[in-house]
C-alpha cells in the first residue's frame, strides 16, 4: 500500500541520517567501498640529510688524518735529521764522502744512484708496458686476454727480496757474461761511449738495478695502463676506425688524449715504487758509497739500500741523523716528481683544443 511520500518527488523527500537526499545508488556503493579502505600509512621522516652530513665528514675526517700522518711524518723526518742539517747544511746534497769513522758524510752517492737507476727503469719499462697494454685492449684475441693479464698481474705479487735474489745469482751473471763485456769489447777506446760502459764486469751496478726496477714496476704501469686505454669509448675508437685510421693512430690520436691523466699516473705510480724500492736494489746494486765514473756498470749506493744497510747499526748522533737526513731527501724527490706530473697535466689541459 503506498503512501503520500512515496509518490512525492524526490527532491521532496525526507533527508536520512544515513543516505543523503538524492544520492545515486553507485555513489553509495563507492562510498562504501572507501570507508572499509585502511588509513594511509604515517611516512617516517627522512634521514637522508643526516646520513649525507655524517658521511661528508667522515670522508673529511680522512683527508684531514692523512694530510696530518704527512706533515706528522716531515716533521720526524726534519727533527731526526737536524744535527745534520745544522753541521753540513746543502752541501750534505753535493758531497760524496761517506765515512763514519770520520764522522763525515755527503749524500750525492746515494741521490745519484737512487736517480739513475729509477730512470733506468722508466726508460724500459714505460715502453714496454705500452706495448703490453696496447696489445692486450686493441690486438690480443679473445682467449689470450685474460690469461695473459692475469699473468703480468701477477708479477706484482712476487715479493721483492726475490727479485733481488735472483738479479745476483741469475740476472747478474747473464748480464755480465752477454751484455757487459761485449758492450766493453765493442766501444773501447770509444769516447764517451767507453766510459759510460767501464768498470769490472761482474754483473752487478746501476745498469743491473736499473733493469730488475724495470721488471718489477711493469705490471703497475701496464695494469693501469690497460684499465685506463678500456675506458675509451668505443663509440670514438669506432669512428676512428670508420674514417681509416690505422691501429696506431687510433691509440695516439684517440685513446692516448682521452686517458693521459691516467698514463701519466701509472708512470707517476711505477716511479714511486722504483724511488723506494728497498731490497732487490740492495742485492744488485753493489752498495759502494764511491762514485768514481759515470759509467752504468759501476757499483754504486742509493738511499734504500743504505738505509736498510746501515740504519740498524748506526749510533745516535751524526751517523743517525745523515740517514734521517737521506730519508728527507727522498721524501723530497718523491715530492718533487709528483709536482711535476700534476704541473705536466695542468699545462696538458690548458693546450687542449689548440692547433699543434
Amino acid at each position: 500500500m503506498s503512501t503520500p511520500l512515496d509518490n512525492a518527488p524526490p527532491s521532496e523527500r525526507p533527508v536520512s541520517s544515513t543516505f543523503p537526499a538524492g544520492a545515486n545508488p553507485l555513489d553509495l556503493q563507492a562510498e562504501g567501498s572507501h570507508a572499509t579502505l585502511s588509513p594511509p600509512p604515517v611516512r617516517k621522516p627522512r634521514t637522508g640529510a643526516t646520513a649525507d652530513r655524517l658521511f661528508g665528514w667522515a670522508a673529511k675526517g680522512a683527508a684531514l688524518l692523512t694530510l696530518a700522518l704527512l706533515i706528522g711524518i716531515l716533521l720526524s723526518l726534519f727533527a731526526g735529521a737536524w744535527p745534520a742539517i745544522a753541521k753540513f747544511g746543502l752541501g750534505f746534497l753535493t758531497s760524496s764522502t761517506w765515512d763514519p769513522v770520520q764522522n763525515e758524510y755527503g749524500g750525492l752517492v746515494m741521490i745519484y744512484g737512487t736517480l739513475a737507476t729509477s730512470l733506468i727503469a722508466l726508460i724500459i719499462a714505460v715502453p714496454v708496458s705500452f706495448g703490453i697494454a696496447l696489445f692486450l685492449t686493441e690486438m690480443s684475441p679473445a682467449w689470450l686476454k685474460r690469461p695473459l693479464g692475469t699473468a703480468i698481474e701477477l708479477l706484482a705479487a712476487v715479493p721483492s727480496i726475490v727479485y733481488g735474489m735472483w738479479g745476483l745469482l741469475v740476472f747478474g751473471p747473464i748480464l755480465s757474461t752477454y751484455v757487459q763485456q761485449p758492450l766493453q769489447k765493442l766501444f773501447e777506446g770509444v769516447p764517451y761511449l767507453g766510459a759510460l760502459v767501464s768498470g769490472p764486469p761482474v754483473g752487478i751496478g746501476i745498469l743491473s738495478a736499473g733493469i730488475i726496477l724495470a721488471i718489477m714496476i711493469i705490471p703497475f704501469i701496464a695494469s693501469v695502463m690497460r684499465d685506463v686505454f678500456e675506458v675509451t669509448p668505443p663509440l670514438l675508437k669506432e669512428s676512428a676506425y670508420g674514417l681509416g685510421s690505422t691501429t696506431w693512430e687510433v691509440v695516439s690520436k684517440v685513446v692516448l688524449p682521452y686517458t693521459k691523466a691516467g698514463v701519466i699516473g701509472g708512470i707517476m705510480l711505477g716511479l714511486g715504487r722504483a724511488l723506494g724500492e728497498t731490497m732487490a736494489v740492495t742485492f744488485v746494486i753493489g752498495n759502494t758509497n764511491q762514485l768514481n765514473s759515470l759509467s752504468v756498470f759501476e757499483a754504486a749506493n742509493s738511499i734504500t739500500s743504505v738505509l736498510a744497510n746501515e740504519f740498524a747499526e748506526a749510533g745516535a748522533g751524526l751517523h743517525q741523523a745523515s740517514l734521517m737526513y737521506l730519508g728527507l731527501v727522498l721524501f723530497f724527490i718523491t715530492f718533487v716528481v709528483l709536482s711535476l706530473s700534476k704541473l705536466l697535466l695542468q699545462q696538458m689541459q690548458k693546450s687542449e683544443g689548440k692547433k699543434s
